[in-house]
């Protein structure tokens, strides 16, 4: 069975972060490990609480999966501290890490910060250039790539100059009023559409986490890059199109949509 790793903050309501990722991990076939960054305590409201591990605790979790069952492919999600991302990156290439996607968690669904300024520089230069694929939305993109993204053409330039600067493929997400439900996929210098509906859910909590595994999920059992994000948005259309409605705030997906297990009934 292949195997992937997530790297990434935990979510107490369960709909995004590592929660979220094993749950999709797991539906995409692929048995799910994880190293957690940080706890939070968060619901469908907001963020109101972070609490970090130490640099020393996430590489030893991260050592420990390594050693024992190295992951076909690794997610990295929220990641908000210098040090913490220099462990992650240095960790990497020690075992030289395959099938890496970074999301680069900035602001949760409800408006949390979740990284410092500090750590976006060494975001870029440390764990970018390990990144097979970075799927920044259109506010990571504007971060990352130091322009502003207002349609389609700058989507497409955006995506350029983070894939040319660091070396990886990007997704640049659509959405924020932009393109619409429409990603584009820059690389080896060629941009490739997605085209996708949008869906009428507000409940959109964890998409970000979501995609991003599955999109590494896919890439560990082996398909390209470009089937790879195909998959990851069919998964999660039918997550969102289950129309799950939980909270007071934007719900989690309906993760286990498609779960087919007499263990389930």
């Amino acid at each position: 069975m292949r195997t992937a790793l997530s790297i990434a903050g935990s979510d107490s309501s369960g709909g995004a972060g590592i929660q979220a990722d094993l749950k999709t991990m797991t539906l995409n076939g692929v048995y799910a490990m994880s190293a957690i960054t940080a706890l939070t305590a968060q619901n469908t409201t907001g963020v109101s609480a972070i609490q970090e591990v130490t640099p020393k605790f996430l590489a030893q979790q991260i050592d420990a999966v390594f050693e024992d069952i190295h992951p076909d492919a690794v997610k990295i999600g929220m990641v908000s501290s210098v040090e913490l991302i220099k462990t992650i990156a240095e960790r990497l290439k020690y075992y030289k890490a395959k099938n890496v996607v970074v999301d680069t968690v900035m602001v949760s669904t409800s408006g949390a910060r979740l990284i410092g300024e500090d750590a976006i520089d060494i975001l870029k230069n440390e764990l970018l250039p390990l990144a097979t694929v970075v799927t920044p939305n259109i506010p990571e993109a504007e971060v990352l790539a130091g322009i502003s993204v207002r349609n389609k053409n700058d989507m497409v330039h955006a995506a350029q100059i983070i894939g040319n600067t660091y070396h990886c493929a990007v997704l640049c997400k659509g959405g924020h009023s932009i393109n619409d439900a429409n990603d584009l996929l820059y690389a080896n210098s060629r941009c490739h559409w997605f085209k996708g509906k949008r869906i009428d859910n507000p409940n959109t909590h964890g998409t970000g986490c979501t995609l991003s595994s599955a999109i590494a999920a896919n890439l560990a059992k082996g398909y390209d890059l470009a089937s790879s994000v195909q998959k990851a948005k069919d998964y999660i259309s039918g997550a969102l199109a289950a129309m799950l409605d939980l909270g007071h705030g934007s719900g989690p997906m309906n993760h286990t949509f498609d779960l087919n297990s007499r263990f389930a009934e």
